[in-house]
Protein backbone atom coordinates (compact mmCIF):
# COMPACT_ATOMS: atom_id res chain seq x y z
CA UNK A 1 0.00 0.00 0.00
CA UNK A 2 2.56 2.38 0.62
CA UNK A 3 4.44 1.38 -2.38
CA UNK A 4 1.31 2.24 -4.00
CA UNK A 5 1.20 5.67 -2.62
CA UNK A 6 4.76 6.86 -3.22
CA UNK A 7 4.11 6.10 -6.59
CA UNK A 8 1.17 8.00 -7.20
CA UNK A 9 2.95 10.68 -5.63
CA UNK A 10 5.58 10.31 -7.61
CA UNK A 11 3.48 10.31 -10.94
CA UNK A 12 1.59 13.79 -9.31
CA UNK A 13 5.14 15.30 -8.95
CA UNK A 14 6.41 14.28 -12.73
CA UNK A 15 2.84 15.64 -13.96
CA UNK A 16 3.60 18.93 -12.13
CA UNK A 17 6.64 19.75 -13.04
CA UNK A 18 7.47 22.96 -14.41
CA UNK A 19 9.49 21.81 -17.19
CA UNK A 20 6.91 19.21 -18.69
CA UNK A 21 4.05 22.02 -17.83
CA UNK A 22 5.73 23.88 -20.67
CA UNK A 23 6.07 21.73 -23.25
CA UNK A 24 4.32 23.47 -26.29
CA UNK A 25 1.27 21.24 -27.19
CA UNK A 26 1.41 20.65 -31.02
CA UNK A 27 0.03 23.77 -32.95
CA UNK A 28 -2.69 23.07 -35.39
CA UNK A 29 -2.29 25.40 -38.32
CA UNK A 30 -4.96 28.31 -39.09
CA UNK A 31 -4.69 27.98 -42.73
CA UNK A 32 -5.11 31.05 -44.84
CA UNK A 33 -7.74 33.64 -43.42
CA UNK A 34 -10.70 35.88 -45.43
CA UNK A 35 -9.35 38.06 -47.52
CA UNK A 36 -5.92 36.45 -48.69
CA UNK A 37 -5.69 34.68 -51.72
CA UNK A 38 -5.73 31.16 -52.08
CA UNK A 39 -2.92 29.15 -52.54
CA UNK A 40 -2.82 27.47 -55.66
CA UNK A 41 -2.63 24.14 -55.74
CA UNK A 42 -2.25 20.89 -58.76
CA UNK A 43 -4.37 17.21 -57.79
CA UNK A 44 -5.67 14.66 -59.14
CA UNK A 45 -9.37 15.03 -59.56
CA UNK A 46 -12.41 12.50 -59.60
CA UNK A 47 -16.31 12.63 -60.77
CA UNK A 48 -19.21 10.54 -60.88
CA UNK A 49 -17.82 9.38 -64.49
CA UNK A 50 -14.26 8.55 -63.39
CA UNK A 51 -11.21 10.45 -62.97
CA UNK A 52 -10.08 13.59 -64.67
CA UNK A 53 -7.58 13.72 -67.53
CA UNK A 54 -5.97 16.78 -66.34
CA UNK A 55 -5.03 17.22 -62.15
CA UNK A 56 -7.35 20.64 -61.04
CA UNK A 57 -5.73 23.38 -60.14
CA UNK A 58 -7.55 26.50 -58.31
CA UNK A 59 -5.88 28.83 -60.91
CA UNK A 60 -7.93 27.54 -63.57
CA UNK A 61 -10.86 28.19 -61.68
CA UNK A 62 -10.44 31.55 -61.49
CA UNK A 63 -13.61 33.88 -61.96
CA UNK A 64 -15.93 31.19 -60.36
CA UNK A 65 -16.69 30.90 -57.12
CA UNK A 66 -15.11 27.90 -55.49
CA UNK A 67 -15.49 25.99 -52.06
CA UNK A 68 -13.35 24.38 -50.75
CA UNK A 69 -14.26 21.53 -48.47
CA UNK A 70 -11.53 19.49 -46.80
CA UNK A 71 -13.15 16.11 -45.31
CA UNK A 72 -11.36 13.23 -43.23
CA UNK A 73 -12.45 9.92 -45.32
CA UNK A 74 -15.14 8.92 -47.88
CA UNK A 75 -18.20 7.05 -46.53
CA UNK A 76 -17.79 7.80 -42.85
CA UNK A 77 -20.65 9.12 -41.54
CA UNK A 78 -19.81 12.71 -40.67
CA UNK A 79 -18.71 12.81 -44.27
CA UNK A 80 -21.38 11.21 -46.10
CA UNK A 81 -24.08 13.29 -44.39
CA UNK A 82 -22.04 16.57 -45.17
CA UNK A 83 -21.76 15.28 -49.07
CA UNK A 84 -24.93 14.39 -49.39
CA UNK A 85 -26.46 17.97 -47.90
CA UNK A 86 -24.19 19.31 -51.21
CA UNK A 87 -25.90 17.19 -52.95
CA UNK A 88 -29.48 17.43 -51.93
CA UNK A 89 -29.02 21.53 -51.70
CA UNK A 90 -26.72 21.46 -54.71
CA UNK A 91 -29.30 23.91 -56.46
CA UNK A 92 -29.76 26.61 -53.38
CA UNK A 93 -26.31 26.15 -51.64
CA UNK A 94 -24.36 26.70 -55.27
CA UNK A 95 -26.29 27.82 -57.52
CA UNK A 96 -26.78 24.55 -59.25
CA UNK A 97 -23.01 24.62 -60.34
CA UNK A 98 -23.34 28.12 -62.31
CA UNK A 99 -20.29 30.25 -61.96
CA UNK A 100 -19.81 27.53 -58.14
CA UNK A 101 -17.59 25.10 -58.32
CA UNK A 102 -17.50 22.63 -55.56
CA UNK A 103 -14.23 20.33 -54.43
CA UNK A 104 -14.93 17.99 -51.92
CA UNK A 105 -11.13 17.38 -50.47
CA UNK A 106 -9.97 14.14 -48.70
CA UNK A 107 -6.82 11.28 -48.85
CA UNK A 108 -8.68 9.01 -50.62
CA UNK A 109 -7.38 7.48 -53.78
CA UNK A 110 -9.20 8.99 -56.86
CA UNK A 111 -10.48 5.99 -57.50
CA UNK A 112 -12.59 5.35 -53.98
CA UNK A 113 -13.25 8.92 -54.80
CA UNK A 114 -14.82 8.40 -58.23
CA UNK A 115 -16.74 4.57 -56.62
CA UNK A 116 -18.19 7.01 -53.94
CA UNK A 117 -19.43 9.70 -56.01
CA UNK A 118 -20.96 7.38 -58.28
CA UNK A 119 -22.68 5.26 -55.76
CA UNK A 120 -23.80 8.51 -54.57
CA UNK A 121 -24.63 10.69 -57.53
CA UNK A 122 -22.48 13.74 -56.44
CA UNK A 123 -22.73 16.43 -59.06
CA UNK A 124 -19.92 17.68 -57.41
CA UNK A 125 -15.76 17.14 -58.40
CA UNK A 126 -13.57 15.77 -55.39
CA UNK A 127 -9.82 16.58 -55.11
CA UNK A 128 -7.41 12.73 -54.27
CA UNK A 129 -5.07 14.53 -51.70
CA UNK A 130 -3.36 11.66 -51.44
CA UNK A 131 -0.05 13.37 -50.08
CA UNK A 132 -1.72 16.21 -47.89
CA UNK A 133 -0.23 18.71 -49.76
CA UNK A 134 -2.99 20.27 -50.47
CA UNK A 135 -4.84 19.86 -46.58
CA UNK A 136 -1.10 21.50 -45.44
CA UNK A 137 -1.69 24.28 -47.29
CA UNK A 138 -4.42 25.45 -46.24
CA UNK A 139 -4.33 24.00 -42.39
CA UNK A 140 -6.29 21.46 -42.65
CA UNK A 141 -3.73 18.92 -42.13
CA UNK A 142 -0.16 19.00 -40.38
CA UNK A 143 2.97 17.04 -41.68
CA UNK A 144 1.74 13.75 -39.34
CA UNK A 145 -1.47 14.07 -40.24
CA UNK A 146 -3.39 10.92 -41.46
CA UNK A 147 -6.78 12.48 -42.70
CA UNK A 148 -7.86 15.89 -42.95
CA UNK A 149 -9.41 18.39 -40.97
CA UNK A 150 -13.05 19.05 -42.06
CA UNK A 151 -12.00 22.89 -43.07
CA UNK A 152 -14.14 24.82 -45.74
CA UNK A 153 -13.32 27.85 -47.71
CA UNK A 154 -15.18 30.15 -50.39
CA UNK A 155 -13.08 31.74 -52.41
CA UNK A 156 -14.47 34.44 -54.35
CA UNK A 157 -13.75 34.65 -58.38
CA UNK A 158 -10.97 37.27 -57.61
CA UNK A 159 -9.07 34.07 -55.69
CA UNK A 160 -9.39 35.81 -52.79
CA UNK A 161 -10.95 33.80 -49.32
CA UNK A 162 -14.48 35.30 -48.35
CA UNK A 163 -15.13 32.76 -46.20
CA UNK A 164 -13.74 29.74 -43.98
CA UNK A 165 -15.32 27.37 -41.41
CA UNK A 166 -12.22 25.90 -39.65
CA UNK A 167 -14.51 23.09 -38.04
CA UNK A 168 -17.32 22.48 -40.33
CA UNK A 169 -20.38 21.11 -38.13
CA UNK A 170 -22.01 18.74 -40.85
CA UNK A 171 -24.73 17.66 -38.71
CA UNK A 172 -25.75 21.25 -38.17
CA UNK A 173 -28.17 23.01 -40.10
CA UNK A 174 -26.75 26.23 -39.55
CA UNK A 175 -23.39 25.24 -40.70
CA UNK A 176 -25.27 25.14 -44.49
CA UNK A 177 -27.39 28.59 -44.12
CA UNK A 178 -23.77 29.95 -43.62
CA UNK A 179 -22.39 28.17 -46.51
CA UNK A 180 -25.32 29.06 -49.08
CA UNK A 181 -24.94 32.78 -47.61
CA UNK A 182 -21.07 33.01 -48.35
CA UNK A 183 -21.53 31.38 -51.96
CA UNK A 184 -24.08 33.67 -52.56
CA UNK A 185 -22.53 36.99 -51.35
CA UNK A 186 -19.08 35.66 -53.14
CA UNK A 187 -21.32 34.91 -56.54
CA UNK A 188 -23.21 38.01 -55.82
CA UNK A 189 -19.89 40.26 -55.49
CA UNK A 190 -18.44 39.04 -58.78
CA UNK A 191 -21.32 40.15 -60.17
CA UNK A 192 -21.95 43.25 -58.70
CA UNK A 193 -24.74 42.43 -57.25
CA UNK A 194 -23.50 43.11 -53.61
Amino acid sequence: MNTRIVTVAALAALIATPALAQQPQAQVPAGPGIGETAPDFSATGATRDGTLPVPITLASLKGKTVVLAFFPRARTGGCTAQMTAYRDQYATLFNGGKDVVVLGISNDADTTLTNWAREQNFPFQFVSDKDGAVGRKYGAMTETSTAARRYLYVIAPDGKITYTAKQFMPFAPQSYTDLGEAVKKATGAAHGHE
